[in-house]
């Protein structure tokens, strides 16, 4: 065998190794399942749109949340007031985004902080065990026996003076204790992995083992969790809203202005249809986009469904 053959033998491992393609990494394997979703577009898309149109929208129409039209009193839509006007004048259109604002802001914060808290107690819960994880079972368990909407109830006289910001915050104090469980089981077998007590043994504290090696195994869950805890989270303060125990006047949200029109239904059903309509979009686009971002992350989660 020649020199030259010899030669082009050698080369062939490194030419193969050149050509073998490199393992992509979690994040681009999960962006490229998501850009195949139609899940991820439709539902990212209705999500996008709704609230570029709470934030953009108010600056483009010249009518207030709180401008009465007192020549237009129940008014059908129209071009003057697409979505018509109420009893009082005041123009629904502007009032549905008015409501639509404040239903987003309590959604997009109570959502994720409760995700957060769920990720700390669940993680610090399930590593640390003993009697701190005997605790923190203790609380969660308590705080599951005690319905929040009757909480809330009780609470409303304090809750009516404080607004609907402190409503926020008390959505995301009571609205992380199942993932909170989840994230405990999951810490608990996390815990007795290779790398887990490797890292033990280096001597790395609990809050950094369980920053570095705990929450990156359990983001994909918190992921999930944020996202659908947005849509639960603007579910519930429209029902405590439509019941009277949310947001107050002169304030207004999809649940009051759903209340509003619910007794008008029959009659004048615009009152009633634009907010229940964008209520459904928002809830549904989140929906869509929760599942998108469940497959993308872990496929086999849909294998059984039906």
């Amino acid at each position: 065998m020649s020199a030259k053959n010899l030669t082009d033998l050698e080369e062939l491992p490194l030419a193969a190794e050149q050509r073998a393609p490199r393992p992509q990494s979690r994040g681009r394997v999960i962006w490229k399942r998501l850009r195949g979703s139609v899940q991820f577009w439709v539902g990212g898309g209705v999500v996008v749109a709704i609230v570029l149109w709470a934030l953009i929208g108010p600056l483009l129409w010249p009518i207030d949340h709180v401008t009465r039209d007192y020549l237009a009193l129940n008014q059908a839509p129209s071009a003057a007031h697409p979505f018509g006007t109420d009893t009082l004048g005041y123009d629904v259109y502007a009032r549905v985004m008015a409501g639509l604002r404040i239903s987003l802001i309590v959604g997009f914060v109570a959502g994720p902080v409760a995700t957060l808290i769920a990720g700390f107690l669940g993680a610090i819960a399930g590593y640390l065990g003993g009697w701190s994880d005997k605790v923190i079972a203790w609380f969660i368990d308590l705080l599951l026996v005690l319905p929040a909407f009757f909480i809330m109830v009780l609470l409303y006289p304090f809750f009516s003076k404080a607004g609907w910001i402190m409503m926020t915050f008390f959505f995301a104090l009571t609205g992380w204790m199942i993932m909170a469980q989840v994230i405990r089981s999951q810490t608990r077998s996390l815990r007795e992995r290779e790398f887990v007590k490797a890292a033990r043994y280096m001597g790395f504290g609990t809050f950094s083992v369980v920053r570095r090696h705990i929450v990156p195994n359990v983001a994909s869950l918190l992921i999930i969790d944020a996202t659908l805890g947005v849509g639960a989270m603007i579910l519930g303060e429209t029902s405590l809203s439509f019941f009277g125990f949310g947001v107050q006047a002169p304030d207004v949200s999809l649940g009051t202005l759903i209340a509003d029109g619910n007794t008008a239904a029959a009659t004048r059903p615009w009152l009633f249809a634009f907010p229940a309509g964008v209520l459904v979009l928002l809830l549904l686009g989140l929906s869509l986009l929760g599942d998108a971002l469940r497959d993308a992350i872990d496929p086999t989660s849909g294998v059984n469904r039906g």
